[in-house]
């Protein structure tokens, strides 16, 4: 992939798309962190001359001023219209229900983005962002990302987007021009790799540090539900989670499960499968590991006790069904959250 020039002499333009449904603190913390890239570091530190490395703008399909989420004030620098041409457009994250249609809503907005991507404009986006990028077909066929929480609607919506909720960033194209950022918080890996790739990785790691940033090699698996509700209308299925909800950790759950229902084995797992989206093994797996998950953070646990506790004796299964699960061992889990944890001083350094 082609690297543009890290030590241009004029500013890189960059663009950023704001709607009423566009989420305030992305917004204006990109026009914040770009804005201050070559800047507030050697204010701080160094004492030497400012460079910016970044002109950026706040655009709209109108320039009327708005209020977008949570009633915060936005003014438009220009519309999509007369918007002079940029090296970078960002889609920050929007407040849309995770069932929610934006379908309709931005007809000039959609084909404005298709315009510019074969322009050869780069295009960013950030966590539900990216529902815009896929409702303008720019996605089609790619791979992209957004916040977990949108996997359903990805699924459901835009089943022609090769859609990764473990992923933080995904390059949509072989040239890196069309990018999508997952997490609500993920506006901060896009801010790094767009400051990485414009200005320098040198400057990237001025602005994490004056920031606190930090990048999320993690991916998103260990902040995502294994077991969320999804509507259905299956009564059968519903009574199966009811009793799962209670006796999912004991043995041979999923046997007991069977035995219990009035129903062919091969019936109920189909029916499971297309009221919930996951097999009947998989919900049990789930729902046990969802369980762990609970203990790793509410208790001093050792990972084998936890295992045993939702019916897995062997320990090596136990590690590996988590690590697949979250991406973490159990170990790292409890570390990454142990923060959360009223008790702050407890040493969990014995618990990998």
């Amino acid at each position: 992939m082609s690297r543009p020039s890290v030590k241009s002499v004029a500013p890189v333009t960059v663009q950023i798309v704001a709607i009423p449904e566009t989420a305030g603190s992305a917004l204006y913390g990109m026009v914040d962190v770009l804005s201050a890239a070559g800047a507030i570091w050697q204010t701080l530190v160094t004492g030497e001359p400012p460079h910016a490395h970044f002109q950026v703008q706040v655009i709209s399909p109108s320039t009327q001023p708005f209020q977008c989420g949570y009633g915060i004030p936005v003014t438009p620098a220009f519309d999509i219209d007369s918007a002079p041409p940029a090296d970078v457009v960002i889609v920050p994250e929007i407040w849309l229900g995770p069932e929610e249609s934006i379908s309709g809503r931005y007809p000039e907005l959609m084909r404005w983005l298709q315009q510019l991507y074969r322009r050869g404009t780069a295009i960013f986006s950030a966590c539900s962002g990216s529902v815009l990028l896929a409702e303008s077909g720019l996605l089609n066929h790619c791979e992209a990302t957004s916040h977990w929480g949108y996997s359903d609607l990805f699924r459901h919506r835009y089943p022609q987007v090769r859609f990764r909720p473990e992923a933080t960033l995904v390059f949509a194209d072989g040239e890196g021009r069309l990018v999508t950022a997952g997490g609500t918080t993920s506006w901060h890996d896009l801010a790094l790799h767009i400051i990485s790739r414009y200005a320098g990785p040198g400057v990237a790691l001025e602005v994490a540090k004056v920031y606190l940033l930090k990048t999320h090699e993690e991916g998103q698996l260990p902040y995502t539900p294994l077991i969320r509700h999804i509507p259905h209308n299956d009564a059968l299925v519903r009574r199966c989670q009811q009793w799962l909800a209670e006796h999912h950790t004991d043995s041979d759950a999923l046997g007991k499960l069977v035995t219990q229902q009035d129903v062919p084995e091969r019936t109920l797992k189909r029916r499971f499968k297309a009221a919930t989206g996951m097999s009947l093994l998989e919900y049990i797996q789930h729902s046990r590991i969802e369980e762990a998950k609970r203990l790793l953070e509410t208790t001093t646990l050792a990972a084998e006790e936890i295992g045993a506790r939702i019916s897995y004796e062997d320990g090596s299964f136990f590690r590996r069904l988590f690590k697949r699960l979250t991406g973490l061992t159990p170990g790292q889990y409890r570390r990454m959250f142990a923060g959360t944890r009223e008790d702050k001083g407890l040493s969990l350094s014995a618990h990998k």
